[in-house]
């Protein structure tokens, strides 16, 4: 009996040095410190396990020397757009938009990323039309497919896209397949050798060299990002999956946002998607061939944005557009979110803006896909309630749209939910929208939805009952590991 006890205090004394350790060495935000901490000591060792899988460092300098890489060949190209914004020659082609013109310095400026006026855009908020024009326009491809995914399911849709590049690889296209070694781990090497036998391209982001076991989990690539000929792309929500067609009865109806982009905007996302090969593949060179940026000729108007932010850049990027955007709200803000768990900074902007007189409505599912992460969200949109923010949850399928639409005017779609793992720990891409026609489409969709919601008004969460409020207050405590 002694030396079990004895064996528990050596255990524990253990477990308290390795969070005394975690509390002095940690350089992240003390709320996920203080948060693996309550890990540690509640799970002795096997917490310690999770840190280390989770929480350690990736180096840093190859990734940021492929963004130095990158500045050295479009440095030129920003700097002409510096130098047009600085003498006021850069005239934004929606009056309305004209307000939001510092966020377009700040993206500009402090973090180089590209404004382009000459764009359409499309929106998709079904996966069977959006995968129909995409397959339809992959099958049209005559020089080159990129594509780029977080997950890719080896399922019927799946599969259907693995026949469709192999054939158009067969007919001389060139093409590439990027995905998430976490979001694509059900795809099977067999899959892959046949793939790239055939003649298509296949890299795995972050792949691990340890069967079973991968130190990087935590670092997720999560964009979406399709690139056509060079002319046209693809960014939002959607993966590559059966559910995302509203095929798994469990989920059912599944609601997103995508955008199909003609316009230089598609330069951009031919960047990104370079970049992110060329860390996965090693073949980093293709970013200086002129093959696969063609002129764009697109007589478009919307202007855009393409941001993106991950764990290898110094700034939260997207996080900052949002606290931008909210801050210079003056009418209304909608936001659709599958995971809404904010750090500090957007959840003070959100309660500001609403506080001030400012319309916000938040649209979050009715239902979990992950069950920590829909308690947390429940938790912080409850917090919202008393400061007048307006809450629905979308009842009629699984909402899993990432948008926010600002006084019907500017608008941000893409990869990155309201949470801290999209601020902080994954790799996401969103569009910044500077244009009333498409900005108030979003708008009119956000509406829409809400004939589908029900609202979550404050008199029904305070009602909630001890299992629900026991789950919230876990959940929140964890929310800064979600």
């Amino acid at each position: 009996m002694l030396n079990i006890f004895s064996s528990i205090s050596i255990i524990y004394f253990i477990n308290i040095a390795m969070a005394v350790v975690v509390i002095f060495l940690e350089r992240k935000d003390p709320t996920a410190t203080l948060a693996w901490v309550l890990v540690l000591l509640i799970f002795p060792g096997f917490g310690f396990l999770l840190y280390l899988m989770l929480s350690q460092n990736f180096s840093r300098k190859k990734l940021f020397a492929m963004k130095i890489y990158t500045r050295k060949t479009f440095g030129d190209y920003i700097k002409v757009q510096q130098e047009l914004f600085s003498s006021g020659k850069l005239v934004l082609n929606d009056k309305n938009a004209e307000r939001f013109k510092d966020l377009i310095k700040m993206n500009l400026f402090f973090h180089g990323f590209s404004y382009t006026q000459n764009n359409d855009v499309t929106i998709y908020t079904d996966g069977q039309e959006k995968f129909y024009e995409l397959f339809g326009l992959l099958e049209k491809a005559q020089h080159h497919i990129h594509i780029e995914y977080y997950i890719i399911k080896n399922d019927g849709l799946g599969n259907k896209l693995f026949e469709i590049l192999k054939k158009k690889a067969a007919e001389g296209v060139e093409v590439r397949l990027l995905f998430d070694s976490v979001g694509g781990r059900h795809v099977p090497k067999e899959k892959i050798k046949e793939m790239t036998s055939s003649g298509v391209k296949v890299a795995v982001f972050f792949e691990s060299r340890f069967p079973f076991f991968n130190f990087k989990i935590n670092y997720r690539n999560h964009r979406k990002i399709v690139v056509i000929d060079g002319n046209t792309a693809f960014i939002g929500g959607f993966n590559i999956g059966d559910e995302y067609l509203g095929l798994n009865k469990k989920i059912g109806y599944w609601r997103d946002t995508h955008l199909k982009i003609t316009g230089d905007a598609v330069i951009d996302l031919q960047t990104r998607f370079f970049l992110d090969w060329g860390h996965a593949s090693k073949e980093e060179d293709l970013i200086f061939l002129p093959k696969y940026f063609p002129d764009s000729n697109n007589s478009g108007a919307v202007g855009i944005q393409i941001i993106s932010s991950g764990p290898d850049t110094p700034d939260q990027t997207i996080k900052s557009s949002y606290v931008k955007m909210i801050n210079s709200a003056k009418e209304s803000i909608l936001i659709q979110t599958p995971y809404f768990i904010p750090d500090a900074s957007v959840f003070e902007s959100i309660k500001i803006a609403a506080m001030s007189g400012v319309d916000v409505k938040i649209m979050i599912p009715c239902k979990p896909d992950h069950p920590f992460v829909y308690w947390a969200t429940y938790w912080y949109c409850g917090g919202l309630l008393k400061y007048g923010v307006k809450v629905y949850t979308y009842e009629y399928g699984f909402l899993h749209a990432k948008t926010i639409v600002i006084d019907k005017v500017v608008s941000s779609a893409g990869t990155a939910n309201f949470d801290m793992r999209s601020f902080k720990l994954n790799f996401e891409s969103n569009a910044l929208i500077y244009d009333q026609k498409i900005s108030g489409n979003l708008y009119d969709i956000f509406m829409e939805d809400l004939n589908y919601s029900m609202e979550l008004t404050r008199e029904l969460y305070l009602e909630r009952g001890v299992i629900i409020r026991m789950k919230e207050s876990i959940c929140r405590l964890l929310a800064p590991l979600l």
